[in-house]
């Protein structure tokens, strides 16, 4: 079994909306032939929770917008760290990028067919690993300038 069109669809906008939020890291699974309750995850991450909650955001409202789909659950939206989207034909995951290293839901999904997905959306690849070496060269950066005042 496969990903039905439907699931296609709303994973290809759903990576699109993500991307255009400047998520880290979208990719997407098809786990039709492991799991019976989905036929996708989709997966995103970013650096802070403020953008955690925007992306959710946008993906809801595209895929409400452009599908007429609504989640039948959303969960883990009062600390912003990981929110879930349940639309029942896919599943969202937005993490912060720190869970997304701890709970490396990847690994678990590793076996199953990546879903190809918009140019926006591949381009995200790699970003959270930018962002954190950045990061520690502004962090070092701070703190060699403390340390010459």
């Amino acid at each position: 079994m496969t990903a039905t069109d439907r699931s296609l669809e709303l994973i290809t906008t759903a990576a699109q909306a993500a991307a255009d939020k400047l998520a880290h890291d979208v990719i997407a699974y098809d786990v039709s032939d492991v799991l019976s309750i989905t036929d996708a995850f989709l997966l995103a991450s970013a650096p802070n929770d403020r953008q955690v909650k925007s992306i959710v955001d946008e993906i809801e409202e595209r895929l409400q917008k452009e599908l007429g789909a609504k989640p039948v659950r959303r969960e883990g939206d009062r600390e912003s760290r990981w929110i879930l989207l349940d639309y029942v034909d896919i599943v969202v995951h937005v993490q912060h990028s720190e869970e997304r290293v701890f709970y490396a839901l990847e690994r678990l999904w590793k076996d199953c067919p990546e879903i190809e997905l918009p140019e926006d959306a591949k381009a995200t690849r790699g970003k959270a690993e930018e962002h954190a070496k950045l990061q520690a060269a502004q962090e070092e950066a701070a703190e060699a300038a403390g340390e010459w005042r």
